[in-house]
Formats: C-alpha cells, structure tokens, sequence
C-alpha cells in the first residue's frame, strides 16, 4: 500500500505564525521581511517528511471566498483579517514547497478541507493507496475511514485517530462529525449549530440516535427545554450540516501521479533558505548535499582479508531487537574517511584482528564490548563512546542512534521504522549494511563537535575516567551475570499462588460476592457502592482504586488490607517468579541489561530484567532474592554505602553538627531526633528517631510539609513544625538550599560535586506546581547524582583491583548504593579489603563514607 499525506497548508502556516505572534517574537531577516510563520512552517512539513516517509503528498490552500459565502453570507463572519505580516509568506512557503519537491494545490471556489476530502475519496476508491490527514481543524476527522487516519496536531504534539480510536474517544464514527457540527455548531467558522447545545450534550444525543436526521425523527422523545432549542433552530442545524460537509468531488487537474514526492531541490531550498536567513536550515541543506556528495557504496566484505584500514575509525553493531544478550547480531559496520566495510554476522570473529587495533569511537560501547565478548573476543582500545558524550551533553539519546543524530542535524531512519517495533523484522542484507554503514559514519564525523563539547562543558573527567570506564564494568558484570535456582523461584510462585488464592476468598467473603479484583472498574464498584467507602472520586473511566486511595482506607475496612497485600503478591507472581524464570539464558544465568544514559541524575538503571527494583520492603519480595546464588566454592557479597546521601548532603551543605556527627559514627537519625527535639540521646524514642529518620530524608529530597505529612500519617501542620525545628537546629542548611535554588534559575541547571550536569527546564515553566517540582530536583539532584558518581568511580576501581590481583570472584550486580559480589570462598579477605579501602576512599568529602559488608550463600542472606 502506498501512502499519500494529505496537509492542510493553511492550517499549519496559521499555527506557525500564532505560534509566535502572542510572544512578540516575529521573526523577520535582516531586511524586515517577516519569517516566522514560514520557519515553523518548514519545520512540520521536514518533521512529517521524517515521521511519515511520503511517497505521496499533497499540501492544500485555501483560495479566497468559496461556494459556502456565497450560499452562506454569515460564513466566517467575525472572524479577524488575517495579518498582513502573515499574507506575504503565503507565496514564499509555496515556492519552498516547490523546492522540496511537494506539490501544492489550490482551487477557485473551493478549501483545502474539500482539496483534502477529494484526495481522500481517491484513497477509498483506490486499493493501492491509504491517506494520512495532518492538521488541527478537527472538521477534517469527518474523512476517517478504514483507508485514513489522521494526525490531530495539538500544542505540542498530536494525536493520530483513526476509526476505532476516534470512536473510543467520542462514542460515534468519524462521519458523524458533520452531524455533530450540525448540532453544537462551530464558532470559529460562524457556524450556527442549534443555540444552547454544546458538544457533550451534541454527542450524547448523536450515541442514542446516531444522526441528524434520527434526532428530528424521534424529536417528541426529547423533553424539556432540550426540545425546545432543538425545534427551535432545526433550520439552523440543517444549513449547518450542509456548511460543515467537506465536498469530495472537487473537479481538479491533478490526480494521484501528480501528487509524487520528489525530494529536495538542493540549489533552490539552499537559495530561498540564504534570503531568508534561516542558518539552521541552510546547515541542514549543506548536510544533505555533503551526503549526495559522499554516497556510500555498500560495501560488503566477502573475505576478511578485504579490511585494510590505516587510521582511527568508527565501528558500529547493528542487532536484531534490544536485548544484545540473546538478539541476533546483523553484522558491524567500520567507517573512517578513507575506508569503509561493512563485515556480515558470519566473518565478524574472523575479522576481528584485521581491526581492532584501528577502532576508537563507537556508539553505546557497553553493547559492542558485550556483543563480541559473547563471540570470544575483547575490544579494549575504544576512546570514545557517542552515545555516553550525548547523554551528558544533555542531547536526546536512546538505544537507537537515529535520535543523536537527528539533535544533530543529521537524518537517520529510526530503527523501529526499519526493523518494526516489538516484532522485529531482518530486512535484506545490503539494506543492514547501508543503514550500519552511515550510522558508522555519523559516529566517526560528529566525534569532533562532541568531544569538543565535553571539554567546553567541563566533563573531561567524568566522561573519560569514569563513564567510559564504567562502560567496560558493567559490559563485565552484565557479561558474567547471576545464577539463578529456577527451583527455588518455583517453589516460592507455588506458595505465592497458594497465598493468593486464600486472599481472593478473604476478599469474596468481605465483599459478600465474588468479581474480578484485578479490575478497577468491578473493585471501585465493591467499594465505594456496594460497601459504600468514603474517597470515592469517581471519573470517566470509573473510581479511583489507585495504591494513594487504598491506602487512606486502610482503617475503614478491612478488605483494603487483603486487596493490597493481592495486589502485591499477584505483581510479585507475574514480574519475579514467571518474569524471571523467562530471562534465565541456557547458562542458569541471568544476564541484565544495566542503562548508562537513562536516568537524569545519573543513576544506574536496569532492565530485561529489572533486579534493581525487586521490592524488598516485603518478606516475599526479599526472600526472591534467596533464588539468587553464587558460583560453585563461592558467596554472595554485599557491600552497601551506610546513609551515603546524608553524609554528602552535610558535606555539600557544610553543616558543622551534623559533619561532626558522621565523623564520630553518631546514629545520625538519632542525632537530628535529638537536635529538633531538644533531649538527650536516651531520651529518643522510636517514634522520634522515625520523624528524625523521615524529615532527614524529606530534605534532601525537597520534600513539602504535604508530603512530609504524606509519609508519616499526621497533618500537614505538624509535619511543617518539625521541618521549622529541623531548620531551627541547622539554620545552614535553609541557606545552603536557598542558594541552590537561585543558582538553578539562573544558570539553568544544577551540577554535582564530579560536575555532572542537569538542565531543569521546569524552573521556565509558567505553572507554579511544575517550577516548585522544579526546585525539588535542583535540591535532590546535586545529592543524588554525587552519589551516582560516587558509586560508579567505587566500581571502576574495584573491578580494576579484582583484575590486579587476579581474583576469580566478580562484581555482578549493582543497586543503587550497593555492590554484589560473586566470591569465591578463599578470597572472602581480600575481596572485603578491596571493597573496603576503594569505596570508603574513592573521593574524599567533609565527612568520612561507611559501607556495611555482609554475605551469605544467596544474595537474601547477604543482606
């Protein structure tokens, strides 16, 4: 099927310009020729282009008065002369279109609504073509059928409707939307409708009668003043519906073949592009011609003998899926300006010391190293990682390479439109090679530009001594991976389904009837109906049996307390026992995926699957970890940071009492207890070391007196006079954080104590809630992300002195502020020494770091 988009031309150039217009920023080149509304315009046009990949495509305009004036003389009416700014760009956003090979098209007489709709009545009649509709007139929604779909564009994005979704949203097909304007009418085409019906009770009325015509038919059902207006302006409605109508039989000299995407004229868009200044476009344009200038051959090696390369150059691994452990690998591209190979999956091995002495920058290292370790070999000698300098660099960086390269003007397909999505499909050799091939050129060019970044941002050191390193860590760990006693985990799955079946009869008898717990719908009902609990907030899809809902009910009833504990133990059943026995490879290992670039504060996170996120705060949840076992003649080990976020919060704040306190190994807990509540140390109690222990980290997470009073259950009133006492005993730290704050609004960002950076572009937002979220990761990240740093550097140089000291035992899996060991019996001493000097010394702050080192013969008896 071919595809044809169909873009309503003035609705985008009208978006454009508003855009701007209300922010006063109307941009206009050096001879005060207004450009905005043409810059935004050619962006969405270049953004379709890249998103929808058109064979087809057809942009319409408006053409002055149209049949529905003259029929109509109120059409319109009221509506704003359209600026004369804006006027002049028309013609010029023609001729642009003209020079990226798009035709344009306009009729006497007619709109681009009817443009569009007689374009669309060619996609339903023909087999070969299906259309796509962009704009956000939603008059256009009538023309969805099974052959269009459309792209509502909305502030920021949009949303693409086709039959089913659009009924899910409005609860009526797509061509009733002519009845619905009928009904409701449409102010911004002066579009009558019947007075006083407005879209809820205009849909409501089409869902039981389905029509214009079947509201009129079964009019003496309708009672009341609903009646009345509807009798009153039936006229109305009907002349309404005639206006609303988009026609599709609008007698045009063009057809589908007239309509065929050609592509940019290179010469022409770089001449417009120059005359109206637009610099960023032009770099685009001279991108796009270095690349004609510079096609690739593709260029498949049939012997490894072929590889003969003389200099630094740019590897890159293309593979079948996400999951580099077990996906299949395509083949791996090299590329430097003077040479350039792509090698198939079957020669890789081979061809490895033709190489590897030559390769120094990559995208995502971890995944090369990984991938070629599973195939036997070791790439040591890669100076550069792309992906890792675009992470910190604040660019967009995903697995797929097609994002940096985008941020950086230069297209890449995306993978999914490539390979698909969750069912990926092997395309043909030579495409693989093609695609591996520019990605491998797009990593040897941009390395420059973003090394150069690095320095200039002053990340030197994080990238080189402790990313780049931590790429080869974790392809270690990841490589290694954990044993897993699939015994185990199935003895436990049978005592969880045994537990879960008693809590489901629990819940019955409560409920006095059976129903499906696992759905919100049947739960709110049993709830806030049938055993009529309070906080019952109900919306369109039903009440809230949100986690925050049940929990407030927990002294209400007791059914809150069996559904929650189901709750629990069915997503334990589901995401630990059945999720992890599905990860265990051949091996009897688990082999996770650790994500270098996803979080923003610079944590580590993990998936396929996620071990850090095993929940521990409940006996089952930490007795999974008992399926987690060490090696033969070995133990697990545990090395955790002791308050880790604590002592750099009063090294970064610098507050005496507290550093004092670390430094003498006080119960820091204890000592804030203390401090805000003015007693001696054997006059705090566990419900003061509590508060203490919630306050503390309630601060370093700029948690509000709501949520302070949030997680300890009291009013919000309490929870703020023991924030104000917290504040009274460290006057320094209301200082410290207020600093913090005005240094983020004026730089823009945040850093931590390594000068890993955050930009925060919450604290621009015009919403007061979204700028206070805002303030709340400025004052966090700096902690967070320093102890992300910390515990990176910490596994850099305990995997460095495992290897010094040639040691069997490995480091396996990480979480958070702790590190797993797989150790072997005989080196339990030099293993505790390792992980003891390097964690506690790796950097050194005001106050001294603590780790707790426990083991056991599983990873639950290690902690």
């Amino acid at each position: 099927m071919e595809k044809i988009i169909l873009v309503d031309g003035n609705n985008l150039l009208f978006r454009s310009y508003y855009a701007t217009a209300y922010s006063g920023n109307l941009m206009q080149n050096s001879k005060g020729f207004p450009t905005n509304a043409i810059y935004g315009f050619v962006n969405m046009i270049n953004k379709i282009i890249t998103e929808e990949e058109p064979k087809y495509m057809i942009v319409a305009f408006d053409k002055g008065k149209t049949f529905r004036h003259e029929q109509y003389d109120f059409y319109k009416q009221g509506r704003s002369e359209t600026p004369e700014e804006l006027k002049v760009q028309f013609p010029i956003a023609k001729d642009i279109l003209n020079a990226m090979g798009i035709k344009y098209y306009e009729c006497d007489n007619y709109e681009a609504d009817d443009i569009i709709g007689t374009f669309a009545r060619y996609c339903d009649e023909e087999e070969d073509f299906i259309g796509t509709i962009v704009s956000s007139d939603k008059d256009l929604l009538q023309l969805i059928s099974p052959d269009i779909d459309m792209k509502l564009l909305k502030q920021k994005d949009y949303i693409r409707y086709n039959e089913q979704t659009f009924f899910e949203d409005y609860g009526i097909p797509p061509k009733q939307v002519v009845d619905l304007k009928a009904l409701m009418g449409d102010p911004s085409d002066n579009i009558p409708g019947v007075k006083g019906v407005g879209e809820k009770t205009a849909l409501k009325l089409l869902q039981q009668y389905k029509t214009l015509d079947g509201v009129y038919e079964h009019i003496d059902e309708i009672k009341g003043k609903l009646h009345e207006k509807l009798v009153d302006d039936k006229e109305n409605a009907y002349m309404s519906y005639k206006i609303a109508t988009i026609v599709r039989d609008v007698p045009m000299e063009i057809s589908i073949p007239d309509i065929k995407y050609r592509g940019n004229d290179v010469e022409k868009l770089n001449d417009i592009y120059e005359e109206l200044e637009f610099y960023s476009l032009l770099k685009k344009i001279h991108l796009q011609r270095n690349k004609e200038d510079k096609k690739l051959e593709t260029k498949i090696i049939q012997k490894v003998e072929e590889i003969k390369l003389t200099k630094d150059t740019a590897v890159y691994i293309e593979i079948l899926g996400t999951n580099y452990h077990r996906d299949k690998v395509l083949g791996l591209a090299l590329y430097n300006d003077q040479e350039y190979y792509f090698v198939p999956p079957h020669l890789i091995k081979d061809s490895f010391s033709y190489w590897k002495d030559y390769v120094k920058f990559t995208y995502d290292l971890k995944k090369l190293y990984v991938c070629l370790r599973w195939l036997g070999e070791t790439v040591t000698n890669i100076t550069f990682d792309s992906m890792i300098a675009g992470y910190l660099l604040d660019y967009t960086i995903k697995d797929d390479i097609a994002y940096l390269a985008n941020d950086l003007d230069e297209e890449l397909p995306f993978y999914e439109n490539v390979y698909g999505k969750r069912k990926f499909v092997e395309p043909e050799l030579d495409v693989t090679a093609s695609l591996a091939l520019y990605k491998a050129k797009f990593i040897y060019e941009s390395q420059t530009l973003l090394q150069k970044e690095i320095e200039e941002h002053d990340l030197h050191y994080l990238f080189y001594e402790v990313e780049m390193p931590l790429a080869i860590t974790l392809g270690d760990m990841e490589f290694d991976g954990v044993h897993v006693n699939k015994e185990t985990l199935q003895e436990m799955g049978k005592e969880i389904q045994i537990k879960i079946e008693l809590l489901e009869k629990d819940i019955y008898n409560q409920a006095g009837c059976e129903f499906n717990i696992s759905s919100p719908k049947e739960l709110g009902n049993i709830l806030f109906e049938k055993l009529q609990l309070p906080h019952g907030k109900k919306n369109n899809r039903g009440y809230s049996t949100a986690a925050d809902t049940l929990n407030k009910l927990k002294d209400k009833h007791p059914i809150i307390e069996l559904i929650l504990e189901y709750r629990m133990l069915t997503k334990l059943y589901s995401t630990y026992i059945d999720g992890l026995m599905n990860t265990i490879l051949p091996d009897g290992k688990i082999h996770t995926i650790f994500t270098q670039t996803l979080t923003r504060t610079g944590r580590l996170s993990s998936l396929e699957p996620n071990l850090q996120n095993i929940p521990v705060r409940y006996e089952y949840g930490r007795l999974i970890r008992k399926a987690f076992i060490p090696s033969e003649d070995s133990m697990m080990v545990s090395s955790d940071y002791s308050q880790i976020e604590l002592r750099i919060f009063a090294h970064m704040a610098n507050i005496e009492t507290l550093v004092e306190a670390f430094k003498q190994d006080m119960d820091i807990h204890s000592k804030t207890a203390m401090d805000i509540f003015h007693v001696t140390q054997d006059q705090v109690t566990k419900d003061m070391r509590r508060i203490a222990k919630a306050v503390n980290f309630g601060i370093v997470y700029g948690i509000s007196s709501f949520g302070l009073s949030e997680n300890l259950g009291i009013s919000v009133g309490e929870a703020k006079q023991f924030m104000d006492h917290y504040f009274e005993a460290y006057p320094g730290i209301r200082t410290y954080m207020d600093q913090v704050k005005k240094d983020a609004y004026q730089k823009g960002y945040v850093e931590t104590l390594l000068h890993r950076k955050r930009v925060i572009k919450e604290l621009q937002s015009d919403s007061v809630m979204v700028r206070k979220q805002g303030e709340r990761m400025a004052l966090n990240t700096p902690i967070q992300g320093t102890s992300a740093d910390i515990i990176k550097k910490a596994m850099n140089e305990v995997h460095d002195a495992f290897i010094k000291e040639h040691l069997q035992s490995k480091m396996i899996l990480q979480v958070h502020d702790e590190l797993v060991i797989d150790c072997k019996k005989s080196e339990f001493e030099q293993v505790s020494r390792i992980l003891k000097e390097v964690m506690e010394h790796t950097v050194e702050l005001r106050v001294p770091l603590k780790v707790d080192i426990e083991y056991g013969n599983n990873w639950y008896e290690a902690k």
